[in-house]
């Protein structure tokens, strides 16, 4: 099927983005990207536009998938307001530069929390190994695409299988610890969709191995909501350095006083940041 979108969305910088994660399925050249979903079908989401006009060709949906695709890709609704909102904030050349950018949600709510946990503390190159290493060891993979393993999966293994791959001790036993509570039941991702924000930062920090950063993580990529900005994250602080042509990075509090001004589209503001950068 084919869909138009009336509003103007940047599906090269999607790609862009999306191609830095080895796991991800992308075709510069032929601007598609093929999506793992939950029921192990693999839809093809092709661009067939361009950012001012942009049409899409969908392949392989299932019934049910339309809204899913939609929500991952951010397609129902345009980014002109966020644009116009950092037109007259020191961001405004920014945001100009990656005019309808959207924030593309990851594939899998339980991928997105291991990827946000194994992501930890490392540079982005020997993250990005790590993961695929997981996944494509306990994962499976249908036409070319890797799914992520089944909470189940992971919550049967030891810390030793991980080490072996080079995860740190604690490392993981976060990962299988949050596996064995999502294979219970105890931990409802899916049931976080209809959550707010402080909720969903409260519930998962009680567990071992999520603090506030990897909260946000997934509630920014995960959960693909729009008004968050991980302080503490080193990227964002150089991002801001050459923004802003500081000597040093800034400081924390020097950041929050501009939250205001940026709010309520934090997300777009790190999203933006950390793309100046990569």
């Amino acid at each position: 099927m084919q869909i138009t979108l009336p509003f103007h969305y940047d599906f090269d910088r999607v790609l862009e983005r999306l191609s830095l994660d080895p796991l991800h399925a992308v075709s510069l050249s032929d601007k598609s990207i093929r999506v793992p979903m939950a029921s192990g079908n693999v839809v093809v989401v092709k661009a067939a536009g361009s950012s001012r006009r942009p049409v899409f060709e969908l392949e392989n949906l299932e019934e049910g998938q339309l809204d899913r695709i939609k929500d991952i890709f951010h397609f129902g609704s345009s980014l002109d307001a966020v644009n116009a909102h950092f037109a007259n904030t020191n961001l405004s050349a920014l945001f100009s530069e990656h005019q309808g950018t959207p924030i593309v949600r990851e594939f899998s709510l339980y991928g997105s929390l291991m990827k946000s946990i194994i992501h930890q503390q490392l540079n982005l190159s020997f993250a990005h190994t790590l993961t695929s290493r997981f996944v494509r060891t306990f994962g499976h993979e249908n036409d070319g695409v890797w799914f992520y393993p089944a909470p189940e999966t992971i919550a049967r293994l030891r810390p030793e299988d991980l080490r072996e791959m080079q995860f740190s001790t604690r490392k993981a036993e976060y990962v299988i610890g949050l596996s064995e509570a999502i294979a219970s039941g105890k931990l409802d991702l899916d049931r976080m969709e209809s959550k707010a924000d402080e909720e969903v930062a409260a519930e998962l920090v009680s567990y071992r191995g999520v603090g506030p950063w990897t909260a946000q993580s997934f509630l920014l990529f995960g959960l693909g909501r729009p008004n968050l900005f991980p302080i503490a994250d080193i990227g964002l602080q150089n991002a801001l350095k050459i923004q802003w042509q500081l000597q040093e990075k800034p400081k924390a509090e020097e950041i929050m006083r501009h939250l205001p001004d940026w709010s309520p589209y934090l997300s777009y503001a790190a999203l933006y940041l950390w793309r100046s950068i990569e």
